[in-house]
């Protein structure tokens, strides 16, 4: 495994879903032996590093981000002998192991949030953010959550309002009370100490309310607005200032990053979503002493012509400073990017791979979804097997989440080799099975090893991993850029349109993998071509 503990500066993450990856006993669900049984396939991808979503101890109302128990395995996942297993195999396969950690809320089954309910004096009860009602008994602001409806919760024992920003069930934390910094800090340092590498911070701009609980205002602008969240959910109409992204945030990062730095090599990746996400992510991830890296929801969301991509990436690099980003197209949040941007692609194996290589060369970490790798298309999930609460909630303006998580596809049959039992907590997509791990294997024109070769490629050149990003003049339809650092200096070309464009590049020709070179100054529809100068 690399001993460069600057590893996550451009290394390559690889989420895993665990209950939709494998599952090893026949219940239907994924769990960490599923994992273990995998790393083979993992390694294989040449990617850096395994990013797991929650397997915690928790109702799972939210799927494990309602998390009752932070430093225990849901059965249903396995137990701590199993994740130990988990991080010492992947470990011997030259993998770092990143876990999400889900600070800003826990499950109201929690003992923290049993305990503070009980009355307004036990040594808890300042734990989560609790208000009394407005003289009428409505809530005592206009916050929303984001799971649709009040952002508070009415509780009969203790005869006051709890703040959610999701669920009912998932209470937030009082970061305002410092002994509840010191739990989440010691709950970080328990994993780093079972040997994890690093963590994935859910919602990290979340964490602090304002504590004056002053009403949110109209998103009236484009500058309040959410970017990729279904404009059906009232939550998209407020702009959320006192509910998020507070500027006590920072300290309490500065402190965790403190905590890191005792463990030499491990890293953060944070989670943001909200307006003028850009600037939070430079906030956040500026100065060394915060955060790693963070991603935000930009290029997660709908829109992907070039445009586009080059203002993203322009707003990007002007806010970041010597910040670093991590870059997903895909994750368990949002529609696959095979579906979301490559629908209406004339030739959608080809897009799905010029999206993959947009990823793997932009300045930042990539981040590759299970599946993602296949060019797995979003799953059509009927209403009536939905899992969601999000999905059910808005259906079917918003479908929710479930299409990008049903089962892994490992051979081509009814459970796609997910389950060996007849039935998987999601339903196994039937074009997924097409596209299979097992269909895809030893076949060189397929999307499996032309991610596999492309990874390795970006392996053999530096300045993809942590080199300097530079916009080339060039056409208004083609993405043409610059990675330079000491090494070496490599421009890339990008054409995600179903037209040839002309470009005209000095330097030599390399070839990169699954495209074709360039030739009379032209470049190919949806493609790639690199050179180094």
């Amino acid at each position: 495994m690399s001993t460069d503990l600057n590893w996550w500066r451009g290394g390559v993450i690889y989420q895993i879903y665990p209950r939709s990856f494998f599952d090893s006993n026949g219940d239907g669900i994924g769990d960490l032996p599923g994992v273990i049984a995998h790393l083979d396939y993992i390694a294989s991808l040449n990617v850096d590093a395994i990013w797991l979503s929650p397997f915690f101890t928790s109702p799972m109302k939210d799927f494990g981000y309602d998390v009752s128990d932070y430093r225990n395995v849901d059965p249903m996942f396995g137990s701590l002998h199993d994740f130990r297993h988990l991080v010492e195999e992947a470990h011997q396969r030259g993998l770092k192991v990143i876990i999400d950690q889900v600070y800003s809320h826990t499950s109201d089954q929690h003992e923290w949030f049993q305990e503070s309910r009980e009355n307004r004096t036990n040594p808890k009860a300042d734990w989560y953010v609790w208000a009394d009602p407005q003289p009428d008994g409505t809530p005592p602001n206009n916050w929303l959550s984001l799971f649709g409806g009040p952002a508070w919760q009415w509780d009969s024992q203790r005869k006051q309002y709890f703040m959610h920003n999701f669920l009912a069930s998932q209470p937030d934390l009082n970061f305002h009370n410092p002994e509840v910094q010191d739990a989440i800090l010691d709950t970080a340092r328990f994993w780093l100490d079972l040997g994890v590498d690093g963590f994935r911070l859910d919602v990290v701009n979340m964490y602090f309310h304002d504590a004056e609980l002053t009403d949110n205002e109209l998103a009236d602008t484009p500058d309040k607005m959410f970017v990729g969240m279904d404009p059906n959910n009232p939550f998209t109409r407020q702009y959320h200032v006192h509910q998020m992204c507070r500027d006590d945030n920072l300290a309490f990062l500065q402190r965790l990053r403190r905590v890191m730095d005792e463990y030499p090599g491990s890293t953060t990746v944070g989670e943001i979503g909200a307006p003028q996400g850009m600037k939070y992510m430079a906030q956040y991830t500026s100065g060394g002493d915060k955060l790693h890296m963070a991603y935000t929801f930009e290029l997660l969301s709908d829109r992907h012509d070039p445009d586009y991509i080059r203002q993203t990436i322009e707003k990007m690099e002007a806010n970041l400073s010597d910040g670093w980003p991590c870059f997903a197209l895909s994750n368990h949040d949002v529609v696959r990017s095979a579906t979301r941007w490559g629908k209406d692609a004339e030739n959608p194996k080809a897009f799905v791979r010029t999206a993959l290589g947009l990823l793997a060369t932009l300045r930042g970490s990539p981040c590759v979804y299970q599946g993602e790798e296949l060019g797995l298309p979003e799953a059509d999930v009927p209403f009536e097997l939905l899992q969601d609460p999000f999905g059910i909630e808005f259906w079917p303006e918003f479908k929710g989440r479930d299409g990008c998580r049903t089962p892994m596809p490992w051979i081509n049959e009814a459970m796609g080799g997910f389950t060996s039992g007849g039935h998987a907590w999601l339903p196994v997509e039937p074009i997924h099975r097409q596209l299979a791990v097992s269909e895809q294997d030893g076949d060189d024109d397929s999307t499996l090893s032309f991610s596999r070769a492309l990874f390795a490629w970006r392996r053999d050149h530096p300045a993809l991993k942590d080199g300097d990003f530079e916009w080339l003049d060039s056409d208004a339809e083609l993405l043409l850029f610059r990675r330079r650092n000491q090494q070496e200096s490599i421009v890339i070309a990008i054409n995600m349109t179903g037209a040839s464009l002309p470009v005209n590049v000095d330097g030599q020709a390399v070839t990169v993998p699954g495209f074709a070179p360039v030739t009379d100054n032209s470049i190919t529809p949806y493609s790639i071509a690199a050179w180094v100068e």
